[in-house]
């Protein structure tokens, strides 16, 4: 027979919060706390309690006297760890990231806090973090080629909210100048926060950080580390030993003590978004924690998205740019040229390579320099489909309705066009749009350009990088680096004497409402690693020049980029001129839901209309059964009210569907990076 157990002689309630992942079940429950567990269970500990007839975890939110529940209190199983996992600054940034996505708490503190691993617990992370290692002099001379530059250091240093959208300038060290800054802040006495969108960039930071100091005074944390690792850097954090933190997305939740500077760049990247509900951005996270603590904030990138540019236009933070005379002493010289065949026939080489002459002589004359040549193709490959030489309308088969491509092999003389879903050949393919009988191929890929480059210049390396095989870096000296956006790596010591940036189209051309934005930031990216213009670097994008994204990367000029989509999207009321959820599941569902639903005033509901290709529901689902999955998408206007008054409302009708036990899957997204 067990032992009675006693009551802790002082605020023997505890108010917990079950990380159960359901929406009607995200709230408060009262258990007892006995006297044994009384020192180690504070606000803020893990504790396990029984739950509906089992164990579950639970996040402690405050002890109290006495108990809003009429019936008897169950008893704390166990405290996990007397470690506060979950501070008053987590609670808040969850607290106000649930309501902003109409998320589920326990979804966000899986993200924000990492499992226990008791070995960890053993660990040194008490040690400050000025002994850990000798540091270096920071250089800020960096900033100082940005308007305001010296000046917003000053403020971050200063420990103010200074807010900046930074535009790198073409041919800047981004690491360097960061890395510069974040020292600075830090030997100041504050905590810097640094959160990339992948682990190539990490790499890159930490290299630079690693030159001012040691390896031990930088705390990263990306999804490669393993359980233990995880949790011991997390403590060091807590315990204010991290204070310099690098990190891919899920870092931007890290308990930074006294967090005086928050960093993100490439805010338009897709890997900033949590893949799981309630896929909360990394840009959000940091804006919110921004806004809560009063801390800088810099969201940076060779492009500027239309949402940061609402922030600058509401006044909410300011543009750190490069003056234009500073610009055009970095920037190479870009040229637009029209891939025609006209321009091909002229050079017999050039017809080989596929390259406009403008283009091909660009090549030659960085060669001739001794200096790389980057050439950007949207993807990794062979030649996929064709379209029409004319109109461009993809090529499609007779019989299937499928799409056209050439047969894989060595293609030194064209083959037969043939049907990727059938395998019909068609010899006589003409195209039901304009009536031409002539083909092209839509996007060559990069394996299919190294070939063809291969051949124009015979003489010289070619690289390739993208896929599975990214290069870090490549050496300098004349050569041919095919790469996919993303994937270009930069030269050791030195740059590229030219860059070519082919199938331009693929990237305009896609049905996606971010489509120019990021065909621009993927060509700015590429640009900014040619030598400037007084050095012989040239840009040669094959687009037509009239289009906007190529005069913004001619006039290098993303702000006027970022101005013109963010009033194009308001044109159309599309984010982030306005707040959007897009709503998915069984048309049944979506029609049951959203009668549980009570909007903002002023809500527009758009739909229902069918998933797009390559979302699918998350869980299992029985199309069969169910019926195709529908999308709704809601619309409510900025200023009316509350930014997280849709996110509240949405989550409320999920807790009441939860009641009515409707298993079917529904997938809530607010403000989705792409709309489809």
């Amino acid at each position: 027979m067990s032992k009675p157990r006693t009551p802790a002689p002082s605020a023997p309630v505890a108010r917990v919060l079950p990380l159960l992942g359901l929406a009607h079940l995200d709230r408060p429950f009262d258990y007892l706390v006995d006297e044994k567990q009384h020192a180690d269970c504070r606000p803020g500990v893990k504790v396990r309690i029984r739950f509906s007839g089992r164990l579950v975890d639970a996040v402690v939110l405050a002890r109290t006297s006495v108990s809003e529940h009429a019936g008897d209190l169950a008893w704390l199983d166990r405290v996990i760890s007397p470690e506060v996992v979950y501070p008053e600054q987590t609670r808040a940034l969850v607290d106000a990231l649930s309501d902003r996505y109409g998320g589920v708490r326990s979804d966000l503190i899986r993200s924000a806090v990492p499992s226990r691993h008791a070995t960890a617990e053993n660990s040194d992370t008490s040690t400050p973090w000025e002994e850990l290692g000798t540091t270096s002099d920071p250089d800020l001379s960096p900033w100082i080629s940005y308007l305001h530059g010296p000046n917003f250091v000053d403020a971050v240093l200063a420990g103010r909210a200074a807010r900046a959208a930074w535009q790198i300038a073409p041919g800047d060290d981004w690491a360097r100048a960061l890395a510069g800054l974040a020292v600075a802040t830090v030997q100041s006495g504050g905590g810097v926060l640094i959160v990339l969108p992948d682990q190539r960039d990490v790499d890159t930071l930490e290299a630079a950080l690693r030159e001012l100091v040691s390896a031990r005074q930088i705390t990263v944390l990306n999804s490669a580390l393993g359980p233990q690792a995880r949790y011991r850097r997390f403590l060091s954090v807590l315990h204010g030993q991290g204070r310099l933190v690098i990190g891919t997305r899920s870092a931007a939740y890290a308990p930074v003590e006294d967090l005086r500077l928050a960093v993100l760049l490439h805010d338009g990247d897709d890997n900033l978004i949590d893949p799981r509900a309630p896929y909360a951005h990394a840009r959000e996270v940091l804006t919110t924690r921004s806004a809560q603590s009063g801390c800088a904030l810099i969201l940076g990138g060779h492009t500027r998205t239309a949402e940061v540019q609402l922030m600058v236009e509401q006044g909410w933070m300011h543009g750190l740019v490069a003056p234009r005379e500073v610009l055009r002493q970095r920037m190479p010289r870009v040229r637009a040229t029209a891939d025609s065949d006209v321009a091909l026939e002229r050079d017999p080489s050039a017809r080989s390579a596929r390259l406009p002459v403008v283009a091909f002589d660009a090549v030659r004359r960085a060669l001739d320099r001794d200096e790389p040549v980057l050439i950007q193709t949207p993807r990794k490959g062979y030649v996929p489909t064709l379209a029409c030489g004319q109109c461009r309308a993809p090529a499609r088969c007779r019989a299937c309705n499928g799409p056209l491509g050439l047969p894989a092999g060595d293609n030194d003389a064209p083959g037969v066009p043939m049907c990727r879903w059938c395998g019909r050949p068609t010899a006589n393919h003409r195209c039901g749009s304009c009536g031409s009988v002539r083909l092209r191929a839509v996007v060559l890929g990069s394996e299919r350009t190294a070939e063809e480059l291969g051949r124009a210049f015979p003489k010289v390396p070619v690289s390739t990088s993208g896929g599975t095989r990214v290069l870090d870096e490549v050496p300098p000296g004349a050569r041919l680096v095919v790469s996919t956006p993303g994937a270009e790596p930069p030269v050791r010591d030195g740059a590229y004497g030219a860059c070519l940036l082919l199938d331009t189209w693929a990237l305009l051309g896609r049905a996606d409402l971010r489509a120019t934005e990021d065909a621009l930031a993927k060509w700015m990216a590429a640009a900014t690693l040619v030598t400037p213009n007084g050095d012989g670097g040239e840009v040669i994008v094959v687009a037509d020049p009239v289009l906007p994204p190529v005069q913004a990367l001619i006039r290098w000029d993303p702000v006027t980029a970022a101005a013109m989509e963010l009033a194009q999207r308001r044109e159309v009321d599309l984010p982030p001129a306005v707040h959007l959820a897009a709503v998915d599941g069984p048309q049944t569902t979506l029609d049951d839901f959203m009668g549980l639903v009570e909007l903002p005033e002023g809500a527009d509901i758009l739909g229902p209309v069918d998933l797009p290709p390559g979302s699918p529901l998350p869980g299992e689902y029985d199309e069969s059964r169910f019926g195709p999955p529908q999308r709704l998408l809601v619309r409510v206007p900025l200023g009316s009210g509350p930014r997280s008054a849709l996110g509240r409302a949405l989550r409320s009708g999920r807790t009441a569907r939860a009641v009515r036990k409707d298993e079917l899957p529904l997938r809530i997204q607010i403000d989705p990076l792409h709309v489809g």
